[in-house]
């Protein structure tokens, strides 16, 4: 039995696009393995708070001098690790908000790049390079957009900084196996999106 973390992040409640797209690959992935267990973190109706000083004096604080009284500030953080760590299937419902992520997303990933929970430099100091600690997983990230042309090669891949930032902060932590799928041209509507829907849903239903 795998352990399925699905994770939405729109503001919008209803009519949601990424929303959907996770809520057909959850039913998708019960049809194909329906032992599996699911967790669910909603960072649109249950907001992550932004890390502050007294957080990131926690987060350094060396393991010799930590108590429980300077490591309470990290009770979420140290949540939102263990859900990723006990997680082999990580299911990310992103929309694209003005070309980057909603901001929830960025304090969820603040809180969850912890260094020697999540990640550590390969010579143990600071050197550039960055090891992963949860390996063994993988992720799909399902995404929506209003326009279109963010993939690459296309036009306005360089104003991607949303699959694209997941992506990274993903491989840092050691999450390698990262599968993007992503609905354009929700502004344009009509014959265009329903055909883009009608792609992504085929694509979803295939994922096995």
């Amino acid at each position: 039995m795998k352990k399925v973390l699905i994770i939405n992040s729109s503001a919008r409640i209803t009519n949601s696009q990424s929303r959907a797209m996770t809520a057909l690959f959850q039913e998708n992935w019960q049809r194909l393995y329906p032992t599996d267990h699911f967790i669910f973190r909603d960072l649109g109706i249950n907001p992550i708070p932004h890390i502050d000083d007294a957080w990131i004096k926690a987060s350094f604080t060396k393991v010799s001098d930590r108590n429980a009284e300077n490591q309470a500030p990290l009770a979420l953080s140290n949540k939102l690790v263990r859900e990723l760590k006990e997680a082999d299937i990580i299911v990310f419902g992103l929309p694209m908000y003005n070309w980057g992520v909603p901001s929830g997303v960025k304090s969820y990933m603040d809180q969850i790049m912890r260094i020697n929970e999540t990640w550590k430099f390969e010579s143990g100091e600071p050197d550039g390079n960055y090891v992963g600690l949860l390996s063994g997983k993988k992720a799909y990230i399902l995404s929506a957009r209003g326009d279109n042309g963010y993939g690459c090669g296309e036009r306005n891949e360089h104003m991607n900084f949303q699959s694209k930032y997941v992506e990274t902060i993903f491989r840092i932590i050691g999450i390698g196996e990262i599968e993007t799928i992503s609905l354009d041209s929700e502004e344009y509507g009509g014959e265009l999106f329903q055909k883009g829907k009608e792609r992504i849903t085929a694509m979803i239903k295939a994922i096995k």
